[in-house]
């Protein structure tokens, strides 16, 4: 008889402490290593003036509405090239005309990462088309920020979604 009841097993208040701390501290360890690694991994903020941009507002405001007014179309794509990739921005004016002689500065941004994005050079290729190559591309979804100046210097800020390859 002594040994059966050596044998059995009665759950105790202590028990059921350790196995509660247990199981939330495992909890916990676990969130603390996920909320430190999320930050590690993401720099935080997109734009480097968050503030004063948001005090810049009204005026961006302004040049937007100018720009509208000025009715110029922009379209952008990636396509393949050789070496990599080209990155094509067709731009025409209010009437249809492709605006020939602008000068384009752009950058194609990854949106997780500031260090893989690219600074654009721009050639024209044909009238109203601008061209500018890319070499090692990763794929994935991309965002371009770009500025054209015309010969008169009116000028159009513009932005597009991008994907690299393109889905077919």
């Amino acid at each position: 008889m002594r040994g059966a009841r050596e044998a059995s097993f009665s759950l105790r208040g202590w028990h059921v402490l350790l196995a509660l701390v247990g199981f939330f501290g495992i909890i916990i360890v676990v969130n603390v290593c996920f909320a430190l690694a999320a930050v590690d991994t993401f720099p935080g903020e997109d734009v480097t003036h968050p503030y004063i941009q948001g005090l810049e507002y009204n005026r961006t405001l302004a040049e937007h509405r100018a720009q509208q007014a000025l009715g110029w179309r922009v379209a952008a794509m990636l396509a393949p090239a050789p070496g990599g990739a080209a990155l094509s921005i067709d731009i025409n004016g209010r009437n249809g005309a492709p605006l020939t002689g602008a000068r384009i500065e752009g950058v194609l941004r990854w949106p997780a990462d500031v260090h893989r994005d690219r600074a654009l050079r721009f050639k024209e290729a044909a009238h109203g088309h601008y061209v500018a190559a890319l070499t090692h591309l990763g794929e994935g979804d991309w965002d371009l920020r770009a500025t054209a100046t015309s010969l008169d210097h009116h000028s159009l800020d513009f932005e597009a979604d991008l994907t690299w390859p393109s889905p077919h």
